[in-house]
């Protein structure tokens, strides 16, 4: 089967060698975003069936607790990144189907914190006000795991979804980031956001969005990595990682710019060449996982992070040349 043929070339051998690996999320994600295999597709169906059933991903479900938390029912965000916010969030990232038992039941134990908080940061409560700064990757990445799991009537979810959409306004200012704009945590509000379908999208939705692609390719340079920051621009900015949890890097931030459609944008033409540029001889990128060691598998046997790297670098680079052609 033949890619789609565009000004970035994705050379046949490469995706075969996608197709080849042990890992079903990474042959998933082949079928689907290089390619154009729809639902459907007999393939597509067969390698999803698949995803779940991975020894890695077992071994994921294997943790959690029937309650639907991992390791505490108190300490959600820790320890990193085993807890129940990073276990929900690799699940979706790892393309699990969102009808498995440990990914609903783990939306509702969140969902349940989440309502349960008082006095912590965390805390719905304390945006009441919708004019507080504060940890926005946080709430991207919980709205992004509990739309993925069909929760997006919830009335929780639907206040979360105006707490992020506030936060991307105020360009994702945090008491960590000395109350600075905060890329990260716009590029992780807009990867929450993205998983709204066109339709839903409220004025309000749609507004922050465009603020969100404003603050990361126009008022700043996305190679250049020139946002605000208390120190030095963060090493794994300019590297290629999988999987990343509150961080973000160029190729996750073109991930999310892909998603809402924002890869035709003259502020993104620099970043996908130097994406572009990172291209090994053989085709294939190299790929770093620097909490690897913190984290619950992500690779069958036999694989690595390059693998997980290679395809999303093509993912971005395929859907950058049906930007450029809509």
């Amino acid at each position: 089967m033949e890619a789609n043929s565009s000004n970035y070339s994705i050379p046949q051998s490469t995706i075969d060698r996608l197709l080849a690996s042990q890992t079903p999320s990474i042959r998933y994600y082949s079928y689907k975003n290089l390619l154009n295999l729809t639902d459907d597709h007999p393939l597509v169906i067969a390698t999803r069936t698949q995803i779940a059933d991975a020894d890695h991903v077992k071994t994921i479900s294997a943790a959690q607790d029937t309650e639907g938390y991992w390791y505490s029912e108190r300490h959600y965000y820790g320890p990193k990144y085993r807890s129940s916010h990073w276990s929900m969030l690799l699940l979706s990232e790892l393309a699990v189907p969102p009808e498995t038992p440990a990914l609903q039941r783990g939306a509702d134990f969140m969902i349940r914190r989440m309502l349960d908080e008082q006095h912590v940061y965390y805390a719905v409560s304390s945006y009441i006000n919708k004019d507080q700064s504060g940890f926005c990757c946080y709430w991207g990445n919980w709205l992004r795991y509990q739309l993925y799991c069909g929760r997006g009537d919830q009335p929780l979810v639907q206040e979360v979804i105006d707490i992020v959409s506030a936060d991307v306004t105020r360009k994702g200012r945090c008491l960590y980031n000395q109350n600075l704009p905060c890329a990260w945590g716009v590029i992780r509000s807009l990867f929450g956001l993205a998983l709204i379908p066109v339709a839903m999208r409220t004025g309000k939705i749609r507004d922050a969005i465009q603020q969100g692609i404003g603050f990361i390719l126009d008022e700043h340079d996305l190679t250049a990595a020139d946002y605000p920051t208390p120190g030095r621009i963060h090493p794994i900015w300019h590297k290629t990682s999988f999987p990343l949890f509150y961080q973000a890097d160029i190729l996750f931030t073109l991930r999310v710019l892909a998603e809402v459609k924002a890869l035709n944008h003259s502020g993104a033409q620099k970043a996908l060449r130097w994406l572009e540029n990172k291209r090994n001889a053989d085709g294939t990128w190299r790929g770093s996982s620097p909490f690897k060691s913190r984290s619950h598998p992500f690779l069958s046997k036999g694989d690595t992070p390059d693998q997980w790297v290679t395809l999303q670098a093509l993912s971005v680079l395929a859907a950058a040349k049906q930007q450029a052609a809509e």
